[in-house]
């Protein structure tokens, strides 16, 4: 199969073992990685920039179909020398005196506002990271971007009782090309090659047949020669 795929995904997402799987099952089809914010993940896929994008839920699904792949741990980051550097996991509660950073990029979706609300928003994570190294408020987003922002000075820990972000492979309801859809739906899912919803596994080339040899000549035994009767005489 030929042609191109745009796969975009947001910051955290990590694709890289995916697209291995695609160029070993599509090689003739090239795949394009786009890494895109947060907020404009969903409008490249529908602008037609991107085929489908990798991007956190709850969040902007309009026209979109959004298949789950997996749910990530929600996690505080505050500063290692904080009052919280011995803790293994917290709660709300334990936030409820603190100021919490809240990006614009944020994807957590809160039913009431947790801890102490802060006097402005940051437009991204990586602002709010800087203001929390800084000794100011806390953060609470996905593992995958106190991983993807993480400095030697901070910590984070689980949190408990927050909401959770799941990834999930987003994808215009009205697809132009949903066979390359459905290998990537395929891949991400962790179909095998051999699934009947994935692609055809490639004929097995056929191992060259050996020349038939004809049976041995077979060496035939000299029979005992059969002694003459003795005539009866008359």
């Amino acid at each position: 199969m030929t042609g191109s795929f745009t796969l975009a995904y947001v910051p955290g997402v990590t694709p890289g073992k995916w697209a291995r799987i695609w160029q070993e099952r599509l090689p003739e089809t090239s795949l394009t990685l786009v890494q895109v914010t947060a907020a404009e993940a969903a409008r490249k896929v529908r602008a037609g920039e991107a085929d489908a994008a990798l991007l956190r839920l709850p969040g902007d699904r309009e026209d979109l179909h959004a298949i789950p792949l997996y749910t990530e741990t929600t996690v505080v980051v505050f500063p290692k020398d904080h009052e919280f550097a011995a803790a293994d996991e917290l709660s709300l509660e334990d936030l409820s005196e603190h100021v919490l950073w809240q990006p614009l990029d944020d994807t957590l979706e809160w039913d009431t506002q947790p801890g102490q609300a802060p006097v402005e928003k940051p437009e991204t994570t990586a602002d709010a990271i800087e203001i929390v190294a800084a000794g100011v408020g806390l953060l609470v987003v996905p593992q995958s971007l106190a991983r993807l922002h993480h400095r030697k000075d901070l910590k984070y820990v689980p949190l408990s009782d927050a909401p959770e972000s799941r990834v999930a492979l987003a994808f215009p309801i009205r697809d132009e090309n949903p066979e390359l859809i459905e290998h990537m739906i395929g891949i991400v899912r962790g179909r095998t090659v051999n699934s009947t919803r994935g692609p055809a596994p490639e004929p097995a080339k056929k191992k060259p047949q050996q020349q038939r040899r004809g049976p041995a000549p077979q060496h035939r035994q000299k029979q005992p020669a059969k002694r003459a009767k003795p005539r009866r005489g008359r």
